[in-house]
């Protein structure tokens, strides 16, 4: 198992100026010492000197903010800088940059059979970043790519342990229980991802629907489900009106009704007061009594 472990860089800036000063006594010994005093030696002595320089500069580097930068020499790592600024490492070490800064992406809308089988479409967002370069480097092929397999493995995962809709009392549900299903996605995601040196941040169901060959019938079933729970509101609403109805008529004397007849308009508001569908009135134009 690799672990991050910090690199003691040199300060870059104080390394690249004594390298350009050396280039350039360097270069003026071999002009002026060399050539013109026809030394040979001193002259191949100081190109020599100039060519080392000029391959120590390849060790100088930069590590930009919320950064990091892993040194590898000869397949071995040594260490990581994540100091932001200007340094200088051993030339022969190979660096290699990774982003920490945090990231999130969208899954594809994944179909899977919720915990009553029911075919559902759903799809998270995650929020994450890097906390382990040389585990994200060295202990994954691709870390990105991991981390999308990985998050869509952990939502199909998730998504089968849940109802889309609660049926019972108490019933945990993706459509309702959002928060406890995120915390559960999240938890998953930090399980797999343990082993990538990623941190998960947040984890989110962005999408959540039946699927297309259910949604119609679904839809009936949850319509009929509202209106199932509307039932005692809609009763107690109509017999309040209808009780008003007949004080009214009985208190203005506007017409005097007999039980039986009491009855039977009690009767049809009640019909057209809770009724699904618009009533279709019958008017009667004959005798009251006929």
């Amino acid at each position: 198992m690799y672990r991050e472990k910090p690199y003691a860089a040199s300060n870059g800036l104080g390394i690249l100026l004594l390298l350009l000063a050396a280039i350039v006594f360097l270069g003026y010994v071999m002009v002026a010492r060399g050539f013109q005093a026809d030394n040979v030696p001193v002259a191949l002595t100081s190109l020599a000197g100039i060519i080392v320089s000029a391959f120590l500069m390849g060790g100088l580097f930069i590590v930009h903010p919320n950064e990091a930068k892993a040194l590898v020499l000869f397949g071995t790592y040594k260490g990581t800088v994540r100091t932001d600024g200007f340094w200088f490492a051993n030339p022969f070490l190979t660096k290699q940059a990774i982003s920490l800064r945090v990231r999130n992406f969208e899954t594809a809308k994944l179909k899977v059979n919720d915990n009553h089988a029911n075919p559902i479409e759903i799809a998270a967002i995650v929020v994450w970043k890097v906390v382990d370069s040389a585990e994200a480097l060295f202990e994954v092929d691709d870390y990105t790519r991991y981390v999308a397999v990985q998050s869509e493995s952990a939502l199909r995962a998730t998504a089968t342990q849940y109802a889309y809709d609660s049926h019972t009392v108490g019933e945990m549900s993706l459509s309702q229980n959002t928060d406890e299903v995120s915390h559960a996605l999240e938890k998953a995601l930090v399980a797999r991802l343990l082993k990538a040196g990623v941190e998960v941040i947040e984890a989110r169901i962005s999408h959540l629907a039946y699927s297309p060959e259910i949604a119609a019938a679904m839809l009936q079933r949850q319509q009929a489900s509202a209106i199932i729970a509307a039932r005692p509101k809609i009763v107690e609403g109509a017999v309040g009106m209808v009780e008003m109805a007949l004080e009214q008529l009985s208190a203005k004397a506007i017409v005097q009704l007999d039980e039986e007849r009491k009855a039977a308009m009690v009767s049809n508001l009640l019909v057209v007061l809770c009724s699904d569908h618009a009533t279709q009135p019958v008017i009667n134009t004959g005798s009251l009594y006929t």
